[in-house]
């Protein structure tokens, strides 16, 4: 039974057969050579070079570190032995079948106890509902629409995002010289009274339908949570990781791949889980969630986090370290000062990017694969 809904009653096809995937190709950093051709690694464009590997438009995903993210490119191009790209589209739109793979959740298949990895045999054989071409242009098209309108109001988010961090430091000053002499704790002298910052479940096991969901590296984009898409465990494995379970208002932080990515958890994922590759931070009273994601997020703290990461290709912070990590802590009434102002500034930017009234794309990308669009 495939992953994706199957509504329109559209032939099941293994993947091989839709977008045959193929390992990447080693180049170290001293071998490349000046040039206009892209390289890309599991999570992305990592340089150029002057020569090519793989023909545009291609698609791209992550095989060996960052695990779930898949990269349309235009051009011609050169996939790094981290990543898998597609070598034979069969026929198929190649702009559809980028937006089959995200939709489709690869970070489903991760392997290994370390370092995430992508096995591709695991995923040939996965079965896939396939349309007409013509059907895979119409879907491509809409989603197309859709992402850039996402992408008009990640733009906004940005901005209002830098405008906070420079409210922030304007307000409190740098974290890490502390020119305001602020307050010094670790960051577990400001959890809440019996809890500590912990990660989450080791074996999430097969998917379950309404089981309990849990939150992912994978499930942050642009370094917020995302809307929908969560994996399910059972609640029998949940409710054995009882430490892990987040409530609204604590912080879920990424210790692994995403390293460093940090947000508040919001209502709808209240009675969540965690993954190893974060961490649950609940704020006690002498801290403000909102305040103290912000202050994770200044280039400062996340300097600090860099510094003590550990890994090559594949980085990520102990809890160990996460734990001791320092943080400043204002007086509550100047914490509450800061975040009526960044209050104020996400519902304008609300407001004017009119998000409540864009269709998730997540959701529609679902419903586009389901044949319901």
């Amino acid at each position: 039974m495939t992953f994706l809904k199957n509504h329109k009653g559209y032939p099941e096809v293994p993947l091989i057969e839709i977008a045959t995937l193929k390992r990447g190709y080693d180049l170290p950093t001293q071998n490349r050579a000046d040039g206009n051709i892209p390289i890309f690694a599991a999570n992305g464009q990592n340089g150029s070079h002057s020569e090519a590997k793989a023909f545009g438009p291609g698609v791209v995903t992550g095989r060996s570190g960052t695990i779930g993210k898949v990269h349309y490119v235009e051009t011609d191009y050169w996939p790094l032995n981290t990543s898998l790209y597609v070598t034979n589209f069969h026929g198929n739109h190649p702009k559809w079948v980028f937006y089959m793979l995200q939709a489709f959740k690869l970070d489903r298949f991760v392997e290994g106890a370390g370092v995430p990895t992508l096995n591709r045999n695991l995923v040939h054989g996965e079965k896939i509902p396939l349309p007409p071409l013509a059907e895979q242009k119409r879907i491509a098209a809409i989603l197309d629409k859709a992402d850039s309108l996402r992408r008009k109001n990640q733009q906004a988010i940005q901005l209002a995002d830098q405008f906070l961090r420079a409210m922030f430091l304007d307000m409190f000053g740098d974290p890490v010289t502390n020119p305001k002499g602020w307050k010094e704790m670790t960051l577990s002298d400001v959890v809440k009274d019996g809890t500590i910052i912990t990660y989450g479940i080791v074996q999430a096991g097969a998917e379950v339908e309404n089981g309990v969901p849990y939150i992912r590296t994978g499930d942050f984009k642009n370094g917020c949570l995302v809307k929908s898409g969560y994996a399910r465990t059972h609640s029998d494995i949940a409710a054995k990781f009882e430490r892990s379970k987040v409530s609204t208002g604590d912080l879920v932080y990424c210790i692994r791949a995403s390293i460093g990515s940090v947000d508040i958890v919001p209502k709808f994922l209240d009675g969540a889980n965690l993954t190893q590759g974060t961490a649950k931070i609940s704020p006690g009273n002498n801290i403000k969630a909102e305040f103290l994601v912000e202050f994770l997020r200044t280039k400062g703290f996340r300097d600090w986090i860099d510094r003590y990461s550990k890994g090559a290709t594949f980085k990520e912070i102990t809890l160990e370290r996460l734990r001791v990590a320092p943080v400043l802590v204002p007086p509550l009434h100047i914490q509450e000062k800061f975040i009526a102002i960044r209050n104020k500034t996400l519902h304008a930017i609300q407001t004017k990017t009119n998000m409540t009234e864009i269709p998730l794309f997540e959701s529609l990308s679902q419903k586009a694969f389901a044949g319901e669009l």
